[in-house]
């Protein structure tokens, strides 16, 4: 009954979409074209369009696994509409496509079993983030559904010998994430193995196949850690304590030893990384002289390497630690940027890595252990640009509204200045997402192009709530604080007008998501700071999108935004939503929206472009029919990324 009364709900919710009152308005221009819905948006020039065109042929690499025998790898990259696998046998050579799909294909690994020539990799439908679990035959070419093609399903994880492999799924009632256990024999026969309340994930297996690591995630700041032992279904929690503890979702057990190595901000502002002693139940801390996040690990196969990457004000940095000793180095001879996608070599001699710079769409990169020496593995296009001439973001700390220690707290941000045009400059500022999000400096070329072709400013800032600094800082916008990181970009306008390179008059606001609650929020307390904003997929009601967004999420945004179904806090969340405030903002905006967004359902826009165009605003407002949270086809995001474009031009430009 529950799952009828879903689909009903959901089947209204698409109705309203294409009868709501605004659509019936005869003066809304409203147009389809393909899976895109444009509403008063005004024919794109040509102009835009061609000069567009070279900015969105840049395409990234990501690698998913090495082959079992570690000749090759399987990659991820974009070469049509969506991202697909791809198989990639040498540095710098031919990369043979492997799956051909509709939608993008994300998540392969690789079995570990010889006798096995194949991989598991995860897809979802138009957006909708219902993922579902498939093998890929290497050597027939065929690929098999593996789980009931309806729930949300992911993290998929081979045992140690190939002959096992682990998943989430909401199958059970559509909102708890229980482990699953299938078998290679019979893939699509698996069974339950932890059937909790919450959110579960099987980070890893341990060396003999008889355990499970497993992560049960409350919030961005509380998890906990248990071992599964598969035989007996026997859970055991890992280091209880009374005080809320966030551990990292990439925890992993030490091959040669019966230990795990964590990450855990336990008696640290920071995720530590810290090695466990089950024997001892002790952990033993081995970055305490790191002050920033471990945010990602891997560990050879022989088990006596793990590498690490570390997050420091938003710029990555690589570590090789020896885990017999417990010491480790940088890595110093990579470029600066973002790190990421670790993946030892089986040999455990090369660590595969992805490096994403400002200047260079992520690629992928194999270090050699033994001579330190990198190679590069994919050379991603560029669409034909000069991205010398890409500009490097600055960071910038300006001073917000409250103290901390008797001085004011500094919020940082990433100033991407325009190296030509005339100063002083227009200016976007650009609010990411999560809100446990960070802007951290990687290759844009949407960002780029405001810069080098428009002449705009970019400030994309880390308000209070971002993560990367801290668990103090992470916690300064929960429940009834949820404000004070929009003061923070009332204080941003204030740095604004004191920079005689930038124009005050002439300031915009982007972001997606809770980067688009930001947004709208940001035009009801700033409106008139603000010449116009750009919202995508973003919150405008906390009590609807609490109500409406997907159950298997709907707790662990209570933990951060609050619980609607509490009076008080409803009328909290009802008194600061934009929605409620719609008629404060009386300036242009762009709202853009996915139709199968399981996150913030698309009654969020619909419902604040119909409260805005009440002011008799002009509100531009693009529906994909085929998109979730987020554009992920390229000839979607085309159009949006060249309407984003002329809206500046019109709104913020004039």
């Amino acid at each position: 009954m529950k799952r009828i009364n879903n689909m009903l709900f959901y089947l209204l919710l698409v109705i309203a979409v294409f009868v709501s009152p605004h659509n019936l308005q005869a003066e809304v221009n409203r147009i389809e074209k393909g899976n895109l819905v444009i509403e008063e948006i005004p024919e794109i020039p040509q102009g835009i369009i061609d000069r567009m065109y070279q900015y969105q042929n840049t395409r990234s690499a990501a690698i998913q696994d090495w082959t079992a025998d570690g000749k090759g790898m399987i990659i991820s990259t974009r070469f049509g509409e969506t991202t697909q696998l791809h198989l990639l046998e040498n540095p710098g050579g031919a990369r043979k496509q492997i799956t051909f799909f509709p939608e993008p294909v994300r998540g392969a690994q690789i079995c570990t079993n010889i006798n096995v020539n194949g991989f598991l990799f995860i897809k979802d439908i138009g957006g909708n983030e219902f993922y579902q679990i498939y093998f890929h035959n290497l050597d027939s070419g065929e690929y098999k559904l593996l789980t009931d093609g309806s729930s949300r399903n992911g993290s998929p994880s081979w045992s140690n010998d190939g002959k096992k492999f682990v998943y989430y799924s909401t199958k059970r009632n559509g909102s708890d994430w229980d482990i699953y256990l299938g078998d290679i024999n019979t893939p699509g026969e698996a069974e339950i193995i932890l059937e909790k309340g919450g959110t579960w994930v099987a980070v890893d297996w341990a060396p003999d196949d008889k355990n499970l690591l497993i992560l049960n995630y409350v919030s961005a700041n509380e998890s906990y850690y248990y071992t599964l032992e598969i035989a007996t279904g026997e859970l055991t929690q890992i280091n209880p304590a009374k005080e809320k503890i966030a551990y990292g979702f990439n925890s992993l057990f030490s091959k040669n030893e019966n230990g795990l190595y964590m990450t855990s901000d336990e008696g640290s502002e920071f995720l530590q990384l810290k090695y466990y002693d089950p024997a001892k139940k002790k952990f033993t801390t081995l970055t305490s002289g790191i002050p920033w996040d471990v945010q990602q690990m891997a560990i050879s196969k022989q088990g006596d390497k793990l590498a690490f990457v570390t997050n420091e004000g938003g710029i990555s940095k690589l570590y090789l630690l020896d885990t017999k000793t417990k010491k480790y180095k940088q890595v110093s001879d990579i470029p600066t940027g973002q790190v990421y996608g670790l993946n030892f070599h089986p040999g455990g001699y090369k660590l595969a890595l992805v490096i994403n710079t400002p200047k260079t769409p992520g690629d992928i990169f194999v270090l050699n252990l033994q001579d330190n020496s990198i190679e590069r593995w994919t050379n991603s296009e560029v669409g034909g640009l000069n991205t010398d001439s890409f500009i490097i973001p600055e960071i910038i700390k300006y001073e917000t509204f409250d103290k901390i220690n008797g001085k004011a707290r500094l919020i940082p941000a990433f100033y991407y200045r325009p190296l030509k045009g005339q100063s002083p400059f227009p200016v976007l500022i650009n609010i990411h997402g999560g809100p446990e999000g960070q802007h951290t400096p990687h290759f844009s070329s949407s960002i780029q192009y405001y810069l080098n072709e428009l002449g705009i400013a970019v400030i994309s800032p880390n308000v209070r709530g971002s993560s990367g600094y801290g668990k103090s800082y992470l916690k300064l916008d929960n429940d009834y604080k949820r404000e004070d990181s929009v003061r923070d970009i009332g204080k941003l306008l204030d740095w604004i007008e004191q920079q005689p390179e930038l124009d005050a008059s002439r300031v915009a606001v982007s972001g997606g998501s809770y980067g688009g609650y930001m947004v709208l929020a940001s035009m009801v307390h700033y409106n008139d700071r603000l010449k116009c904003g750009e919202a995508m997929v973003g919150i405008s009601n906390f009590v609807t999108f609490l109500e409406n967004t997907q159950a298997y999420r709907r707790d662990l945004r209570r933990v951060e935004y609050g619980d609607e179904r509490d009076a008080e806090m409803r009328e909290f969340l009802t008194k600061i939503s934009p929605l409620t405030n719609a008629h404060k903002i009386a300036k242009p905006m762009f709202i853009i929206q996915g139709l199968n967004d399981p996150r913030v359902p698309v009654g969020e826009s619909e419902q604040i472009v119909s409260a805005i165009r009440k002011n008799k605003e002009n509100v531009w407002y693009l529906l994909a029919k085929d998109e979730g949270h987020g554009f992920r086809k390229k000839s979607n995001r085309d159009y949006y990324t060249s309407a984003v474009v002329y809206f500046l031009e019109n709104f913020l430009l004039q």
